[in-house]
Protein backbone atom coordinates (compact mmCIF):
# COMPACT_ATOMS: atom_id res chain seq x y z
CA UNK A 1 0.00 0.00 0.00
CA UNK A 2 1.08 3.80 -0.84
CA UNK A 3 2.47 5.99 1.79
CA UNK A 4 -0.69 7.70 3.06
CA UNK A 5 -0.78 11.32 3.14
CA UNK A 6 -2.34 13.86 5.43
CA UNK A 7 -5.13 16.30 4.91
CA UNK A 8 -6.02 18.98 8.10
CA UNK A 9 -8.86 20.80 8.66
CA UNK A 10 -7.85 23.29 11.00
CA UNK A 11 -10.97 24.64 13.31
CA UNK A 12 -11.29 28.66 13.58
CA UNK A 13 -12.33 30.12 17.28
CA UNK A 14 -15.88 29.93 17.97
CA UNK A 15 -16.97 28.92 14.17
CA UNK A 16 -19.00 26.39 13.83
CA UNK A 17 -17.49 23.09 11.32
CA UNK A 18 -19.26 20.23 9.78
CA UNK A 19 -17.18 17.98 7.28
CA UNK A 20 -18.00 14.15 6.66
CA UNK A 21 -16.87 11.65 3.68
CA UNK A 22 -19.10 12.32 1.03
CA UNK A 23 -21.88 9.51 0.54
CA UNK A 24 -22.45 7.28 -2.15
CA UNK A 25 -26.05 7.39 -2.00
CA UNK A 26 -28.12 10.05 -3.42
CA UNK A 27 -31.85 10.94 -2.53
CA UNK A 28 -32.86 11.30 -6.44
CA UNK A 29 -30.53 7.98 -6.92
CA UNK A 30 -32.41 6.39 -4.15
CA UNK A 31 -35.74 7.69 -6.13
CA UNK A 32 -35.17 6.35 -9.48
CA UNK A 33 -36.54 3.06 -10.65
CA UNK A 34 -35.57 -0.24 -8.93
CA UNK A 35 -32.40 2.07 -7.79
CA UNK A 36 -31.25 2.06 -11.62
CA UNK A 37 -29.02 4.53 -11.06
CA UNK A 38 -26.53 2.96 -8.62
CA UNK A 39 -25.93 0.57 -11.85
CA UNK A 40 -23.97 3.36 -12.74
CA UNK A 41 -20.45 2.83 -11.08
CA UNK A 42 -18.68 6.05 -12.22
CA UNK A 43 -21.48 7.79 -10.68
CA UNK A 44 -20.74 5.70 -7.83
CA UNK A 45 -17.41 6.50 -7.65
CA UNK A 46 -17.72 10.31 -7.87
CA UNK A 47 -20.33 10.54 -5.59
CA UNK A 48 -17.94 9.61 -2.68
CA UNK A 49 -14.60 10.75 -4.36
CA UNK A 50 -13.95 13.67 -1.49
CA UNK A 51 -15.37 15.66 1.35
CA UNK A 52 -18.52 17.13 1.73
CA UNK A 53 -18.79 20.32 3.78
CA UNK A 54 -22.42 21.04 5.65
CA UNK A 55 -24.29 23.56 6.38
CA UNK A 56 -24.43 24.40 10.24
CA UNK A 57 -27.62 26.46 9.60
CA UNK A 58 -30.12 27.27 7.08
CA UNK A 59 -31.18 30.30 5.46
CA UNK A 60 -33.32 31.26 2.15
CA UNK A 61 -31.65 33.75 -0.20
CA UNK A 62 -33.16 35.84 -3.00
CA UNK A 63 -31.57 37.63 -5.74
CA UNK A 64 -33.61 40.37 -8.02
CA UNK A 65 -31.38 39.91 -10.89
CA UNK A 66 -29.20 43.00 -10.46
CA UNK A 67 -25.77 43.08 -9.81
CA UNK A 68 -24.87 45.24 -6.78
CA UNK A 69 -24.34 43.34 -3.87
CA UNK A 70 -27.56 44.51 -1.88
CA UNK A 71 -29.49 42.68 -5.04
CA UNK A 72 -29.60 39.59 -3.09
CA UNK A 73 -31.51 39.11 0.21
CA UNK A 74 -30.65 36.88 2.68
CA UNK A 75 -32.99 35.38 5.45
CA UNK A 76 -31.37 32.93 8.35
CA UNK A 77 -33.43 30.50 10.00
CA UNK A 78 -31.70 31.66 13.21
CA UNK A 79 -31.41 35.33 13.98
CA UNK A 80 -27.80 36.51 13.50
CA UNK A 81 -26.55 33.48 12.63
CA UNK A 82 -25.55 34.19 8.96
CA UNK A 83 -24.03 30.82 6.72
CA UNK A 84 -23.49 33.08 3.91
CA UNK A 85 -23.53 36.60 2.58
CA UNK A 86 -23.43 39.13 -0.96
CA UNK A 87 -19.54 39.58 -0.83
CA UNK A 88 -19.28 39.91 -5.02
CA UNK A 89 -22.56 40.70 -6.63
CA UNK A 90 -23.93 39.42 -9.57
CA UNK A 91 -25.65 37.23 -8.43
CA UNK A 92 -23.20 35.41 -6.19
CA UNK A 93 -23.62 33.90 -2.78
CA UNK A 94 -20.84 33.39 -0.56
CA UNK A 95 -20.17 30.87 1.81
CA UNK A 96 -16.97 31.74 4.71
CA UNK A 97 -15.01 28.14 5.15
CA UNK A 98 -14.48 28.37 8.95
CA UNK A 99 -11.27 25.92 8.54
CA UNK A 100 -7.46 26.61 7.06
CA UNK A 101 -6.86 23.55 5.32
CA UNK A 102 -3.21 22.24 4.79
CA UNK A 103 -2.19 19.39 2.19
CA UNK A 104 0.78 17.85 1.90
CA UNK A 105 3.93 19.59 -0.05
CA UNK A 106 2.74 19.56 -3.75
CA UNK A 107 -0.93 19.20 -3.49
CA UNK A 108 -3.73 21.16 -3.87
CA UNK A 109 -7.20 21.53 -3.00
CA UNK A 110 -9.86 21.14 -5.57
CA UNK A 111 -13.16 23.18 -4.12
CA UNK A 112 -16.54 22.92 -6.04
CA UNK A 113 -19.75 22.19 -5.74
CA UNK A 114 -21.62 19.02 -4.85
CA UNK A 115 -21.03 16.21 -6.85
CA UNK A 116 -24.05 14.58 -8.66
CA UNK A 117 -26.32 17.16 -6.12
CA UNK A 118 -28.35 18.90 -8.75
CA UNK A 119 -29.96 22.27 -7.26
CA UNK A 120 -32.51 24.59 -8.86
CA UNK A 121 -31.84 28.37 -9.82
CA UNK A 122 -28.61 28.19 -8.30
CA UNK A 123 -25.18 26.92 -9.36
CA UNK A 124 -21.97 26.00 -7.69
CA UNK A 125 -18.36 28.02 -8.79
CA UNK A 126 -15.61 25.88 -8.26
CA UNK A 127 -11.73 26.75 -7.49
CA UNK A 128 -8.31 25.53 -7.14
CA UNK A 129 -6.74 26.11 -3.87
CA UNK A 130 -2.70 25.77 -3.04
CA UNK A 131 -3.39 24.37 0.14
CA UNK A 132 -0.01 23.51 0.89
CA UNK A 133 1.60 26.86 1.86
CA UNK A 134 -1.39 29.05 2.53
CA UNK A 135 -2.24 30.26 5.99
CA UNK A 136 -5.86 31.59 4.74
CA UNK A 137 -9.14 30.32 4.28
CA UNK A 138 -11.46 29.90 1.62
CA UNK A 139 -14.66 30.88 0.32
CA UNK A 140 -17.16 28.37 -1.41
CA UNK A 141 -19.61 30.82 -3.92
CA UNK A 142 -23.06 29.65 -5.76
CA UNK A 143 -24.24 31.66 -8.53
CA UNK A 144 -28.03 32.59 -9.13
CA UNK A 145 -29.27 31.07 -12.14
CA UNK A 146 -32.38 32.49 -12.21
CA UNK A 147 -33.90 35.93 -11.01
CA UNK A 148 -37.19 36.54 -8.49
CA UNK A 149 -36.53 32.96 -7.60
CA UNK A 150 -36.27 32.21 -3.37
CA UNK A 151 -33.60 29.20 -2.62
CA UNK A 152 -32.92 27.76 0.51
CA UNK A 153 -30.11 25.71 2.50
CA UNK A 154 -31.43 23.39 4.45
CA UNK A 155 -29.61 22.83 8.41
CA UNK A 156 -27.13 19.91 7.41
CA UNK A 157 -26.84 20.26 3.51
CA UNK A 158 -23.84 19.87 1.36
CA UNK A 159 -22.66 23.62 0.09
CA UNK A 160 -19.10 22.43 -1.01
CA UNK A 161 -16.88 19.01 -1.88
CA UNK A 162 -13.21 19.11 -1.30
CA UNK A 163 -10.22 16.42 -2.45
CA UNK A 164 -6.56 17.13 -3.12
CA UNK A 165 -5.15 16.61 -6.54
CA UNK A 166 -1.29 16.76 -7.16
CA UNK A 167 -0.02 20.25 -8.52
CA UNK A 168 0.72 20.44 -11.86
CA UNK A 169 -0.28 17.01 -13.01
CA UNK A 170 -2.60 17.81 -15.57
CA UNK A 171 -0.01 19.98 -17.15
CA UNK A 172 2.14 16.70 -17.72
CA UNK A 173 -0.19 15.03 -20.50
CA UNK A 174 -0.12 15.50 -24.16
CA UNK A 175 -3.31 15.55 -25.67
CA UNK A 176 -3.58 13.87 -29.03
CA UNK A 177 -6.38 13.38 -31.20
CA UNK A 178 -6.16 9.66 -33.27
CA UNK A 179 -8.43 7.90 -35.56
CA UNK A 180 -9.58 5.06 -33.89
CA UNK A 181 -8.44 2.50 -36.82
CA UNK A 182 -5.21 3.78 -35.80
CA UNK A 183 -5.07 1.34 -32.79
CA UNK A 184 -6.25 -1.95 -34.46
CA UNK A 185 -6.57 -3.41 -30.89
CA UNK A 186 -8.76 -1.06 -29.39
CA UNK A 187 -10.98 -0.74 -32.52
CA UNK A 188 -11.60 -4.63 -32.39
CA UNK A 189 -12.26 -4.02 -28.74
CA UNK A 190 -14.61 -1.07 -29.52
CA UNK A 191 -16.77 -2.63 -32.52
CA UNK A 192 -17.07 -5.81 -29.95
CA UNK A 193 -18.35 -3.84 -27.38
CA UNK A 194 -20.54 -1.67 -29.88
CA UNK A 195 -22.06 -5.32 -31.08
CA UNK A 196 -22.41 -6.76 -27.65
CA UNK A 197 -24.00 -3.32 -26.48
CA UNK A 198 -26.45 -3.20 -29.52
CA UNK A 199 -27.35 -6.67 -29.15
CA UNK A 200 -27.92 -6.57 -25.46
CA UNK A 201 -30.65 -3.84 -25.93
CA UNK A 202 -32.35 -5.50 -28.72
CA UNK A 203 -32.60 -8.78 -26.40
CA UNK A 204 -33.78 -6.64 -23.70
CA UNK A 205 -37.00 -5.84 -25.39
CA UNK A 206 -37.73 -9.27 -25.26
CA UNK A 207 -39.35 -10.31 -21.20
CA UNK A 208 -38.48 -13.89 -22.64
CA UNK A 209 -34.83 -13.52 -23.24
CA UNK A 210 -31.60 -14.42 -20.63
CA UNK A 211 -30.87 -10.75 -21.00
CA UNK A 212 -34.32 -9.13 -19.33
CA UNK A 213 -33.38 -10.89 -16.52
CA UNK A 214 -29.94 -9.86 -16.08
CA UNK A 215 -31.16 -5.87 -16.43
CA UNK A 216 -27.97 -4.08 -17.43
CA UNK A 217 -24.85 -5.31 -18.68
CA UNK A 218 -21.56 -5.35 -16.11
CA UNK A 219 -18.56 -5.58 -17.80
CA UNK A 220 -17.48 -2.12 -17.00
CA UNK A 221 -18.68 -2.79 -13.49
CA UNK A 222 -16.79 -5.85 -13.64
CA UNK A 223 -13.79 -4.33 -14.88
CA UNK A 224 -13.64 -6.65 -17.94
CA UNK A 225 -13.55 -6.32 -21.48
CA UNK A 226 -16.07 -8.03 -23.67
CA UNK A 227 -14.48 -10.83 -24.00
CA UNK A 228 -14.87 -11.31 -19.94
CA UNK A 229 -12.18 -13.40 -17.86
CA UNK A 230 -9.97 -11.91 -16.46
CA UNK A 231 -10.24 -8.30 -14.84
CA UNK A 232 -9.05 -5.50 -17.63
CA UNK A 233 -6.77 -3.51 -14.70
CA UNK A 234 -5.18 -4.33 -11.53
CA UNK A 235 -6.45 -1.14 -9.41
CA UNK A 236 -10.30 -1.84 -11.16
CA UNK A 237 -12.52 -0.65 -7.90
CA UNK A 238 -16.15 -0.78 -7.56
CA UNK A 239 -16.19 1.60 -4.16
CA UNK A 240 -14.51 4.34 -2.88
CA UNK A 241 -14.07 5.16 0.91
CA UNK A 242 -12.31 7.84 2.51
CA UNK A 243 -11.73 8.37 6.41
CA UNK A 244 -13.64 10.74 8.18
CA UNK A 245 -11.38 13.74 9.89
CA UNK A 246 -10.12 12.49 13.27
CA UNK A 247 -9.89 14.74 16.06
CA UNK A 248 -6.35 15.27 17.26
CA UNK A 249 -6.26 16.55 20.66
CA UNK A 250 -5.18 20.17 21.66
CA UNK A 251 -1.87 21.26 22.12
CA UNK A 252 -2.73 21.88 26.22
CA UNK A 253 -4.42 18.21 26.13
CA UNK A 254 -1.05 16.51 24.63
CA UNK A 255 1.18 18.47 27.53
CA UNK A 256 -1.17 17.24 30.09
CA UNK A 257 -3.22 20.47 30.95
Amino acid sequence: MADRAKLTAYGLPRKPFAIRPAPHERDWMDATSQRYAYRCLPLNIANAHGWELLCTEGFSAWWNGKPSLDAIAITPDVAGEVPAISHFGHGIVTFHVNAVFRTEPGYDLMVQGPINRPKDAIAPLSGVVETDWTPFTFTMNWQFTRANTVIRFDPGEVFCHLYPIKRGDIERFDPEFRAIEDDPELYAEFKAWSASRAGFLSDLKDPNSPTSGDKWQKHYYRGQTVGGGDIASDDHRTKIRLRPFSIAPSTSERNGR
